[in-house]
């Protein structure tokens, strides 16, 4: 297992997507990763509703920083898989995220992020699934 002294900030600055979507990390370790993403009228459809694939792109992002967390020295990650469950509509605010990962293995890590609302109401659930890269 890795450990690094990587922050939050510089975990983000390597995705430059996700610095572009506006995602935020608040805290990264190889147990945890949480961030948030405000609610803005640009990532919206119809009726003001955030985006899913902004949704997506904040459990992903969140998902392979945890990943990259658990990896071994040397090795590099990319997401084989994707799952979510959409439960309720966000029209204001943000969305906090927590990505925890559920398996390391040798091959494979499996990360499961949710997604709740500033009052704690159940965005999404995200379950991806990261390919251990060797080099």
């Amino acid at each position: 297992m890795m450990t690094t002294e990587i922050t939050p900030g510089r975990l983000a600055d390597a995705m430059p997507f996700a610095r572009a979507l506006g995602v935020e990390i608040d805290t990264a370790g190889p147990d945890e990763v949480t961030g948030r993403l405000a609610w803005d009228p640009d990532r919206c459809t119809a009726g003001g509703v955030m985006h899913g694939g902004a949704l997506m792109a904040l459990a992903d992002t969140l998902g392979a920083a945890c990943a990259f967390l658990n990896l071994p020295p040397g090795a590099s990650t990319t997401t084989l898989e994707s799952k979510t469950n959409f439960f309720r509509a966000l029209r204001s605010g943000h969305v906090n995220a927590v990505a925890r990962p559920l398996h390391v293995g040798r091959t494979s890590i499996v990360v499961q992020t949710d997604l709740h609302d500033a009052d704690g109401k159940r965005i999404a659930q995200v379950t991806q699934t990261q390919a251990v890269l060797r080099p």
